[in-house]
């Protein structure tokens, strides 16, 4: 049913790729977001959360080199292990705490010197302009749905996005203490789409804010297009909610491998949101920024 559309809209869907590392080890973890591209001009949409990912990797990175700097002039006497406790402390560094963050935007443009964005005041939404490169890499752009007020509860709809990242072109650097790109390993992950009947729409103030769907909206899928069968973009994927079923089973004995075994079951429904179309195209119109419609 939509495989002519994630076709088409594969062309202009890109994924952020993402790799970090904590205070508690040296291992590098990837991770993933989706943007995709609404006009010729560089220009993308995502979500909020996912610039907020993006934009506080140069504070993170500054932070764990001026640690670093400090952690040197710690004398190597009997009260270094007692000094880096207390410079631990004042950079609020735990195991957990994240460290280093890169990341690479993933067949978007051919280069650039950087990127602007604008944040959406209200909703889980930003448009990112990729700026002074040369060529874009990306094939075709967005057509959003001319009239919202068309999508209705029923719709069978589709989303894209980079969950479960599976590239490798990443490495930890234990002579410069740095992660770091690579030349080699896989650089890009497959694509992943998920469709979704529309159950709910959310709204505030007699508007249609958002489009809520009967599957969840995976993680890495964050700011990745909703679409129907021809493609043309309804809204975006941001978040997902989880109800309560209420079907629960506290230490019930049931039928397990040939064993009876006490279970207990808490079920969840996990549904998708997504920024209402409506949302974005205002949003696009505020900024000056070109897109395009269709019906």
């Amino acid at each position: 049913m939509f495989a002519n559309a994630i076709e088409t809209v594969s062309g202009f869907t890109r994924p952020v790729n993402t790799i970090l590392r904590t205070y508690g080890g040296k291992q590098v973890f990837p991770g993933s977001a989706t943007l995709f591209f609404v006009n010729e001009e560089g220009f993308a949409i995502t979500c909020k959360h996912v610039i907020g990912l993006l934009s506080s990797a140069e504070k993170v990175n500054k932070l764990y080199a001026d640690f670093i700097t400090a952690k040197k002039k710690i004398p190597n006497d009997g009260k270094f292990k007692m000094s880096l406790k207390g410079l631990e402390t004042k950079y609020s560094y735990t195991p957990d705490t994240i460290i280093q963050l890169k990341n690479t935007y993933v067949d978007c443009v051919d280069s650039m010197s950087g990127f602007t964005w604008h944040e959406h005041p209200k909703y889980d939404l930003a448009i990112l302009k990729f700026n002074d490169f040369k060529n874009t890499l990306y094939t075709g752009y967005a057509r959003f749905l001319k009239d919202g007020k068309n999508i209705r509860q029923g719709n069978f709809l589709c989303r894209l996005g980079y969950p479960f990242p599976e590239f490798t072109n990443y490495t930890y650097n234990e002579a410069a203490d740095d992660i770091e790109w690579s030349h080699t390993g896989s650089a890009s992950s497959p694509r992943f789409p998920m469709e979704g009947m529309v159950t709910r729409f959310l709204g505030e103030n007699n508007q249609l804010t958002g489009i809520e769907l009967s599957t969840p909206g995976l993680k890495g899928q964050s700011g990745g297009p909703l679409f129907n069968s021809n493609g043309t973009i309804y809204g975006m994927q941001s978040s997902t909610k989880h109800l309560h079923l209420g079907f629960d089973l506290e230490n019930t004995e049931m039928l397990l491998g040939n064993k009876l075994k006490k279970v207990t079951d808490h079920p969840f429904l996990h549904l998708g949101q997504c920024v209402h179309v409506d949302i974005i195209k205002a949003f696009l119109a505020e900024k000056e920024v070109k897109f395009y419609e269709e019906d």
